[in-house]
């Protein structure tokens, strides 16, 4: 069967029997939620085939390269988990690494400060997110390698083929993506980028045409033919060092050879009847989703109105504690032994960090004294459930959306800037969100921090909510507050990502809130606590499963933030 663009009309008519007029869609055999219908629907076919959910997240994140390029890709890197029918959890750390030239004063000038210039967009940031230097080593094949060869069923050369034939044959350029490409041709300093949705005789590929990629499905084939190997060696990684040495870039081939991906023991929480499975350092969202669920069972939820000033209030401070704690203590626990994390995310000292919230005013964030105060744009995500009981839910990124703009004219694909995750200038946090911690500096081949934080509820040793998001740091608490949504307010998974959500991260002092979803006495309150408010107008794109065992129905949803996306079940 054909991958061909004929999938973009063909999932305007979904099926009736899957999915309802609100949106939501129902499933019994299987359900993939992601951010590209064309996607969602080959990770289906996968599944239809006999495959499972790892097959079926391989097919799909390998379209998602193809069909969402500002994310979705095989130039970055991402966190897998995996639970199977019998209630084993595992996880997949395909984050990138530092190059084995960094070091971590790499990105300051003569005078020790962090200098700007222009990024990709021609929007001014600084320079650790700025060309090739700011390219981490990719992870993404390597890991969907790993979770492959360890845990899937079907060949690996028919999960990377639907992907061949989409961007060999071409897909429906859709209104996000053309709208993308204007903004790139107007604004973007980098030719790879204004060049990036052209067709072959040069012209601009307009809304509706066919936008193929046949330097990319090139790529894709020598990684169909030869595994893991069809991109850390060969034709493949050749190119990329050439294009590194060309471009001031310090990736080299034994960079490239010596990348691996790990299979690491997922972190466990609970939160009243519910197991929670998320991931470890390098990614800093299981450690904090984990330690603010143990600081919300704290808490009188029953006695709290969802939305209040109360429950705003206290999403905030539960955030403000478990951030200064990120900022304090993680980073890669391969390069920093010393990370407490029974401590950070044991009940007791959930308790003692509960015990100094002010439910009338706003703590303070100071950056010379982290945690100790309290002593007391882009990811993407897909979520998978199969027929067996198997699920996954796996987030990857380029760190910004389209990563570092920047790519070879011979592969087809773009790089990460992902460097810009490391602490750029060590020993300096400051008030506007810099940190400046010893765990999170950059070294050769340190995984940078992350936030990402793919996440598996489980309730009675099965799988019960499958959710994750982009977002850089809100991914953490958008994931956190989808899950309180599901739980303790009796949301389906549709309206718990629909629903209100803010952001608190430390530093800077402020609350984001999506816009118009705050009342005016709402805010006015907050104010009056000394909160600072801040409008943005949505936070997180999250894509998510829900499994009712009782009645055998998986229950799917799409953000309705991400134009593109969609939850497919059969």
């Amino acid at each position: 069967m054909k991958y061909t663009y004929l999938f973009s009309i063909a999932l305007l008519l979904v099926s009736l029997n899957a999915t309802d007029v609100s949106g939501q869609t129902y499933a019994r055999n299987g359900l993939v939620a992601s951010s590209s219908k064309i996607a969602s629907e080959v990770g289906i076919d996968i599944l239809k085939k006999g495959g499972n959910a790892i097959d079926a997240s391989v097919a799909t994140a390998f379209v998602l390269a193809v069909t969402h390029p500002s994310a979705g890709n095989i130039g970055g890197g991402g966190f897998l988990v995996f639970m199977d029918a019998t209630g084993s959890a595992t996880t997949i750390d395909f984050r990138e690494k530092a190059p084995l030239k960094a070091s971590p004063e790499m990105f300051l000038d003569k005078a020790g400060n962090l200098a700007k210039g222009l990024n990709h967009t021609g929007r001014e940031t600084t320079i650790n997110h700025i060309g090739a230097k700011s390219i981490g080593v990719p992870g993404t094949v390597a890991g969907l390698y790993l979770a492959h060869q360890k845990y899937g069923s079907l060949p690996w050369a028919d999960l990377v083929q639907p992907a061949i034939e989409i961007a060999e044959d071409g897909f429906l350029l859709t209104w996000s993506l053309f709208e993308r490409e204007t903004n790139f041709e107007a604004n973007s300093p980098i030719p790879f980028l204004k060049a990036y949705f052209r067709k072959d005789g040069g012209e601009l590929t307009q809304f509706g045409e066919l936008w193929k990629q046949p330097e990319l499905a090139n790529t894709l084939s020598e990684i169909r033919d030869h595994g893991k190997d069809g991109f850390y060696k060969g034709v493949v990684a050749k190119e990329i060092v050439k294009f590194m040495k060309e471009n001031g870039g310090i990736i080299s081939l034994k960079d490239l050879k010596r990348y691996t991906a790990v299979e690491r023991k997922p972190l466990k929480g609970t939160y009243k009847d519910y197991d929670i499975y998320s991931m470890a350092p390098p990614s800093s969202g299981g450690v904090a989703l984990i330690e603010m669920m143990n600081l919300m069972e704290l808490a009188d939820l029953d006695a709290i109105e969802f939305n209040s000033t109360a429950y705003v209030h206290l999403l905030a401070e539960v955030m403000r504690r478990a951030f200064a704690d990120r900022a304090e203590h993680l980073g890669d626990a391969d390069f920093n032994e010393d990370i407490p994390l029974d401590k950070l995310t044991s009940k007791a000292f959930a308790k003692m960090r509960f015990e100094n919230i002010d439910m009338a005013k706003a703590s303070v964030s100071d950056a010379t004294k982290f945690g100790q105060l309290y002593d007391g744009s882009s990811t993407t995500h897909f979520s998978v459930a199969d027929a067996y009981g198997n699920a996954v839910s796996l987030t990857y990124t380029l760190e910004n959306s389209y990563g570092s703009g920047m790519g070879s004219d011979k592969l087809g694909f773009i790089f990460n800037n992902e460097m810009g995750d490391f602490n750029p200038v060590p020993g300096n946090t400051s008030t506007t969100g810099q940190i400046g911690t010893n765990p999170n500096l950059i070294q050769p081949e340190k995984r940078m921090l992350s936030s990402m934080t793919p996440t598996i509820v489980a309730k009675d040793g099965k799988p019960y909510l499958i959710i994750g998001s982009p977002g850089g740091r809100t991914i953490i608490n958008t994931v956190f507050q989808t899950v309180l949504n599901v739980i303790d307010y009796d949301m389906q998974v549709d309206k718990a990502i629909e629903a209100m959500k803010i952001h608190h991260s430390w530093l800077p002092d402020s609350i984001m809130y999506e816009r118009d979803l705050l009342s005016p006495d709402t805010r006015k309150a907050l104010e009056a606590m000394n909160h600072k408010l801040i409008p943005v107008n949505r936070l997180g794109a999250l894509m998510g499963i829900q499994i009712d065992v009782k009645n055998n129905i998986m229950i799917g949803a799409s953000d309705s933030s991400s134009p593109d996306g969609a939850a497919i079940g059969y």
